[in-house]
Order: structure tokens, then sequence, then C-alpha cells
């Protein structure tokens, strides 16, 4: 990949799964890599397979969900290598939950992790590209659930806040040469195993190893002038996700009360219901039509 040699990646959840396989791909292309986790072990097994291999990388144990700590992350790329060229913003956690089994410091941890770690890193990584004046790429990890998915709402609704982030940052950052993509991957990792659903949709031949490829391309001068994309990627398939949307018609009043608002819907907005989730669950009001088991309609 085009001037992906000599650079210097922050890597966040890089101890193992997919992040361990974005870090190990980067420095087999020449990057430079902190190798970031929670887990200082697990960054330290993965930053010495890369040194062993001739590769050049630097374990980390800072936590992405305190500011400081981010920010020291940062630095730390700053200090071993003279600049950070490149984040990967991969740090995450995952569980199943119906909404009333959720638990509150579970929905907490997940939150700060996912979300607030995402903006942590990523503000104190621009702030210090930015001070470089000569530009850097960001990557982030959303993931297809964002379109809704069942007993995941809390890590969907994470993943969404993670794709709108991608969307404001790409468009604050494009003027300064700051190119913020995010993907959307699914490979068989730990987050799989927690999953029945999961396992069957992902069979273990989906490695994060087939991810790695869009990880690299994304981060390097091949992928100029690509900024404000969510690419999902599963294994065999590869393809952007399209972004929300002002949907027509667009219903104009001086004023809205709830008895037009109710015309609007039954006698507009009814024919225009989105299918909803990640499996394009058709609205209850539409569904009379879709699965009705009756003679077609008849046309005079």
């Amino acid at each position: 990949m085009a001037g992906l040699n000599g650079r210097a990646v922050v890597v966040t959840g890089a101890g193992r799964g997919l992040g361990e396989s974005f870090a190990v791909h980067l420095a087999q292309a020449g990057c430079r890599v902190v190798v970031n986790d929670v887990d200082l072990e697990l960054a330290e097994r993965t930053a010495g397979n890369i040194r062993a291999y001739g590769g050049s990388a630097v374990a980390s144990g800072h936590t992405v969900t305190d500011p400081a700590q981010a920010s020291a992350l940062v630095q730390l790329c700053v200090d071993e290598f003279g600049a950070i060229d490149g984040l990967v913003n991969n740090a995450g956690l995952n569980y199943e939950a119906l909404p009333w089994q959720e638990e509150a410091e579970q929905v907490r941890e997940l939150v700060e992790v996912n979300v607030l770690g995402v903006m942590y890193t990523g503000i104190a990584a621009v702030k210090a590209m930015r001070e470089q004046g000569h530009g850097g790429a960001i990557v982030n990890v959303s993931s297809g659930a964002s379109l809704g998915q069942r007993k995941l709402g809390v890590y969907s609704a994470s993943k969404g806040a993670v794709a709108s982030l991608t969307y404001s940052w790409a468009l604050d950052l494009e003027e300064i040469g700051i190119r913020v993509n995010a993907i959307c991957p699914l490979a068989h990792t730990r987050m799989v195993w927690k999953s029945e659903r999961s396992l069957r949709s992902c069979p273990p031949d989906r490695t994060p190893s087939r991810i790695a490829p869009l990880v690299l391309f994304l981060l390097s001068d091949n992928a100029e002038g690509i900024t404000g994309q969510l690419v999902r990627c599963n294994g065999p398939q590869l393809h952007i996700m399209g972004q929300p949307y002002l949907k027509a018609p667009i219903l104009e009043r001086q004023t809205w009360d709830t008895e037009t608002v109710r015309r609007a819907f039954d006698e507009v907005f009814s024919a225009h219901l989105e299918p909803y989730g990640l499996e394009k669950r058709v609205p209850p009001r539409l569904r009379k039509w879709t699965e009705s088991t009756s003679s077609p309609l008849r046309t005079a």
C-alpha cells in the first residue's frame, strides 16, 4: 500500500482478535505500530511477535476510557516514533441482552469503551496530527448492528454513535488533511463466540486477517479522497453502507397539531414507513399487506 512504510499508527484493542490482526498486518506493510490493549500482557505479546519478525512495535496498556490515558497513548506514539500518522479505533465491548435484562453498570462500561474511548483517543490523535501539519488518517470501527439488531440494543447504539462521529469528523477535518472512515467488520472473534446467532452467520474461516486489507487501504495514500465512509466487510463481501437521509415526501404546514400529524401518517406516511433493523423488518402497519394470505388485489 502506497505511503504506509515508516508511518506511525496506533491500534487500540490490539491484544487479540481484529486489533491484533490489524497491528500485525500494518507492521508487515512497514508501519511502526503502538499496540494498545487494556490487558498489557496481551499487548506485549502482540508487539513481541511483531518485533520477532523484524517489525517495529511498542506495547501500551493505557485504557481508552480515561481521557488522560488516551492522550498519553497518542503521546507514546509521538515520543517513540516522532509522529502519529494513523489511528485505528478498534477497542470495543459487546454482550447480548433484551432491554429488560440490561444492567446499568454493564451499559456504562460498554458505552465508555465503545463511544467515549473512540472519542477520547480520536480527539487526542486529531490534536497531534493537526499540530504536525501533515494530515493523517483515522479508521473507526463501527458495525452493521448500528442499523438495529435483536438483543444488541446498547451495542448497536454505541456503534451508531461511532458512525455519526465518523461523518461529523470527516466534515470537520477534511480541510486539514485528516481522513476519517469507519469499517463495519464481521469476523470470527470472541464477540462472535458469545452468540449462537453470530456463530451461525460467521463461520471460523472468516478470520480477522480477511478484514485487515481494508484497514490498510483506508490508512494508505491509495485511499486519498475517501473520507466520511462506512465500509462493511464480512469476509467475502465488501460494500459501502448507505448513510441516513431525509426521505421524501416532506410535508410542510405553518404549524402541526396532533390531528394534522395523525392525518399525515394515515394519509401519506403509512405508505412510506421504513423496514427497520438489520433484518429489515416490515412495520406492523404495513405487514398486513406484505404478509397477507388473501388473493391478490385486482384492478378494473
